[in-house]
């Protein structure tokens, strides 16, 4: 009987960890995760598929260690020996990135060629996964986006990860190690982070209707995004190490949306029709039918350097992964909102237009 293929998942934690770990064990993985070392429990995403350090033959098996810690990933790696890595571990939000540049550039990028450097040591080939982004692209020079579109970083948080590209391809070409790049576009859940624009326009639009807020504060209302289904995209990065050989991807849904078209929509499906008056900074949302005002913009969530446009051509994935977006931009919202009440104990019905 074949011994069972095992995924080590670093940022298991994440959005995107928690979905490809619940994949990777409908697959008949056993997964090893590398989790941060906190005084509080951020296993939260997890919780479904959490099992009890005590119990034997786990399949899911956690280990603390750091991005910025070498011995850490050298002493999780010979634990866990992994047949696929997914570095999925990343300080990601491209504001913040501007606050903490340094601390950025360490995780992000130097966090790479630590685990490159770990895993070419080892006495068997691994197959590696490395998350890039949309950002890379920063200020887009053509649309849409392909793999052969030039880069052009706009935050500490996209030169970071032009660098764990750019490393990436430099060591499987260098050192023959299987290595893929998924160049993804913004991917939403339930599971998104509190501080990330959709999360936050949900959680706060829910909780205008609920009465525990009055108003949003929101940044560049016209930033536009190709926003797919994180639970989708995590299928295209197991895709990806299961190829002949190793290659770059873009991962993408082909539609772009602004920020205030995702805020019009999601309000719509509680019972809003959002009119907006003023212009820039001094622009509000207001909600037709009560005259509230529902969304104020605050220029500290603008960005130093804004990226206008990400529209990815997914063609390539499509074609050699056979891999589509399933869930799009009409249904991703509502499938946030309705999982926004229900977290709540409510029911969405009683809500949802």
């Amino acid at each position: 009987m074949a011994s069972k293929k095992k995924a080590l998942i670093i940022g298991i934690t994440g959005q995107d960890g928690s979905y490809l770990a619940e994949f990777l064990l409908t697959k008949g993985y056993e997964v090893h995760g590398m989790v941060r070392r906190s005084s509080s429990f951020n296993t939260e995403r997890l919780e479904e598929i959490y099992e009890d350090p005590h119990v034997d033959n786990r399949h899911l098996i956690l280990h603390y260690g750091d991005l910025s810690d070498s011995n850490s990933i050298n002493s999780m790696i010979n634990k866990s020996r992994p047949d696929e890595i997914y570095n999925l571990g990343a300080q990601s939000h491209v504001r913040v990135s501007f606050d903490i540049p340094e601390y950025t550039a360490d995780i992000d990028a130097l966090g790479t060629l630590r685990l490159l450097d770990v895993i070419r040591e080892q006495n068997y080939p691994i197959k590696f996964y490395q998350a890039g982004s949309s950002e890379m692209f920063g200020k887009v020079l053509e649309v849409p986006q392909k793999e052969t579109t030039p880069f052009n970083p706009q935050s500490p948080y996209g030169c970071a990860k032009v660098f764990s590209h750019m490393i990436c391809v430099n060591y499987r070409d260098s050192y023959n190690m299987f290595i893929c790049n998924g160049i993804l576009f913004n991917h939403e859940s339930p599971r998104r982070g509190r501080t990330f624009v959709t999360k936050k326009v949900v959680e706060g639009l829910v909780d205008i209707k609920l009465g525990k807020k009055k108003k949003i504060f929101l940044g560049n209302l016209e930033a536009k995004r190709d926003w797919g289904y994180a639970k989708d995209y995590v299928e295209a990065m197991w895709l990806m190490l299961q190829q002949d050989t190793p290659d770059d991807y873009i991962i993408a849904t082909r539609e772009t949306h602004s920020v205030r078209e995702f805020v019009e929509y999601a309000a719509s499906l509680i019972g809003y029709k959002i009119i907006w008056k003023g212009k820039g900074l001094k622009e509000i949302g207001v909600d037709e039918k009560s005259g509230e005002t529902l969304i104020s913009i605050d220029k500290a969530y603008y960005r130093p350097s804004e990226v206008d446009i990400l529209l990815g051509d997914n063609t390539k994935a499509k074609q050699k992964l056979n891999w589509n977006a399933k869930v799009r931009f009409k249904d991703l919202v509502p499938l946030m909102m309705k999982r926004e009440f229900e977290d709540r104990g409510l029911q969405s019905s009683d809500y949802l237009k």
